[in-house]
């Protein structure tokens, strides 16, 4: 192996760049959802999988694509210990932990419009002829049962039900509501019922406030076969789940449930290098906000504003208190 005359170094070792900060363009919003009975948060763990695919997160990450305007600010509070005549700082400590996030959503979708949103994100199910009129939906049409040979993109139904649905129809997959109390919504929870007469014992409350949604992208009238575009989130339906159609999604500005995430923020380093901000656990620290960009007048784009709270989660290696991992993945052929 030849080295470089006076350093006994490799010269490739010589030809490594010095650190440089990252240069990046977009920032990329992941989330995830975090079970509230438990308290559990969903851990991004950088040294597993920091180098994924920005077009393909681990799951049980969801990507919401591009961000404009992200911010993260830090309102922690550090004070001093002072001792002595003179009194003399001697250690800092500190008193208030708090961060917060804030930033644009570029699209409009179930999730970037929940996440948006200060309190319970409902489905727009279809109502039944004649139902009055009500701002967050009203009586809604009967559920479909799911027959053998559902999966999480593949919906199975009678050959006659296939008949009332088309391309880009969209659903709501999941279970009667019955009088559970707690939180509700398979695999993310939705919202908290304290009572069925909260709900008015609406059997369809559940899938009215369900994340697992999807859009229909193939129809078999012959086999009953619905294919969605996606997997549903929550994975192949359990039994009990039912499937019911919908037009839309609405968020009300009140109301008492807050959601809450787990998050993950990716810039991609024009270098290859790449930095990752890991939230465990996210709530909505506003309501329902809008920004509008001029296109060419009078056109405009409407984007989502989104601001947020980070709540504690306890670092198992050490028992600290954190709101917030960043990482940093240099690229190759940067010095350390």
């Amino acid at each position: 192996m030849s080295t470089s005359p006076g350093t006994g170094l490799n010269p490739a070792a010589e030809k490594m760049l010095p650190a440089n900060a990252p240069m990046v363009r977009r920032v990329r919003a992941y989330y995830a959802p975090v079970n509230r009975t438990t308290g559990t948060p969903t851990i991004f763990d950088p040294a597993q999988s920091g180098g994924f695919s920005l077009e393909a997160p681990p799951a049980p990450w969801m990507d919401l694509g591009w961000v404009e305007n992200f911010s993260r600010k830090s309102a922690s509070v550090y004070a001093p210990l002072r001792s002595g005549s003179p009194a003399v700082t001697q250690v800092q400590v500190r008193e208030e932990i708090e961060a917060q996030v804030s930033l644009e959503f570029l699209g409009w979708g179930k999730l970037q419009m929940a996440l948006s949103s200060g309190s319970q994100h409902m489905n727009l199910l279809t109502e039944q002829s004649g139902a009055a009129a009500n701002g967050s939906g009203s009586t809604a049409t009967a559920a479909l049962t799911l027959l053998t040979g559902t999966t999480a993109q593949v919906l199975m139904v009678t050959p006659l039900q296939a008949e009332s649905f088309a391309v880009g129809q969209m659903v709501a997959v999941d279970v009667d509501y019955v009088g559970q109390t707690g939180f509700v919504g398979s695999g993310i929870s939705a919202a908290y019922v304290s009572g069925a007469a909260v709900v008015a014992g609406d059997v369809n409350y559940i899938r009215r406030v369900s994340f697992n949604v999807g859009r229909v992208a193939y129809v078999n009238m012959t086999t009953g076969e619905l294919q969605l575009s996606e997997p549903l989130p929550a994975g192949v339906p359990t039994s009990g789940m039912k499937l019911q159609t919908m037009s839309g999604f609405v968020d009300r500005e009140g109301g008492k449930f807050f959601h809450e995430w787990s998050a993950l923020f990716v810039m991609e380093g024009a270098q290859g290098d790449r930095v990752m901000l890991h939230y465990p656990r996210l709530q909505p620290m506003r309501s329902a906000a809008e920004s509008a960009v001029e296109l060419s007048a009078p056109l405009e784009r409407m984007r989502l504003s989104a601001q947020f709270r980070a709540l504690p989660v306890t670092d198992a290696v050490d028992g600290e208190t954190v709101l917030c991992y960043r990482s940093y993945l240099p690229a190759a052929a940067f010095l350390v």
